[in-house]
């Protein structure tokens, strides 16, 4: 069985290990609406379009869910039956 004649120094460890723990950039693309530099398959965080489509509106939400704004229009229209 084989075994090491010498303890391996730290420098020699620290060479061999040196080249394993460096990280590549994340890639970037660039948003096809604001010309913005962006993570691929995420939201603009510049101007907030995805795919073409305006996903978020300062920070928000373009458009509410179809249930919510159902619900909320069938509640204002209730009140206004019931005076």
């Amino acid at each position: 069985m084989a075994v090491p004649k010498r303890k391996t120094s730290h420098s020699r460890q620290g060479k061999r290990r040196s080249s394993v723990w460096k990280l590549n950039a994340p890639d970037m693309v660039e948003c096809p609406n604001c010309h913005e530099l962006t993570a691929p398959h995420k939201v603009c965080s510049s101007c907030g379009f995805y795919d073409g489509k305006e996903v978020l509106k300062d920070g928000k939400l373009a458009k509410e869910p179809a249930k919510k704004a159902d619900a909320k229009a069938q509640k204002t229209e209730s009140k206004k039956d019931a005076e």
